[in-house]
């Protein structure tokens, strides 16, 4: 997988989040469809691996990452969904007056890892065709 590919997936990723994002706030979507948090997270969880595959993979990302490199990327990931977790607790308990609940950020966490998962099985599946296609020719 070429590193300059993968940066224009993630970039093209953060605008859809983006915009989806606003067109979700504009109509409330965050409010009236239950299961619209659930996909800004997932979405962002893969955003996020994408962004730490980019950034601790070597040059040519091949298939020389290790399982210290990958658990690596899955904790970061769970690292920054924490802070975000932390940030939202202190705006909807201090701004938003709303009460904290677990449930919904036990499922936010859950689902952010999800999308660091399903990053890190993207590259490792997406590294391994393009290896098979330079084998066979």
């Amino acid at each position: 997988m070429d590193k300059k590919k993968l940066l224009i997936q993630i970039v093209l990723l953060m605008f859809f989040i983006f915009i989806l994002d606003r067109i979700g706030s504009h109509f409330y979507w965050y409010y009236t469809i239950w299961w619209f948090d659930m996909l800004m997270h997932f979405l962002g969880g893969l955003w996020v691996g994408l962004f730490f595959i980019y950034v601790f993979v070597r040059k040519n990302l091949s298939l020389d990452v290790s399982k210290k490199q990958i658990i690596n990327i899955i904790l970061q990931v769970f690292l920054m969904s924490v802070v975000w977790e932390i940030f939202e607790f202190k705006v909807n308990n201090i701004i938003g007056q709303r009460p904290f609940s677990i449930l919904d950020t036990t499922s936010d966490l859950l689902f952010d890892l999800s999308g660091a998962f399903l990053a890190v099985s993207y590259f490792v599946n997406r590294t391994m065709s393009t290896l098979k296609s330079k084998v066979q020719l």
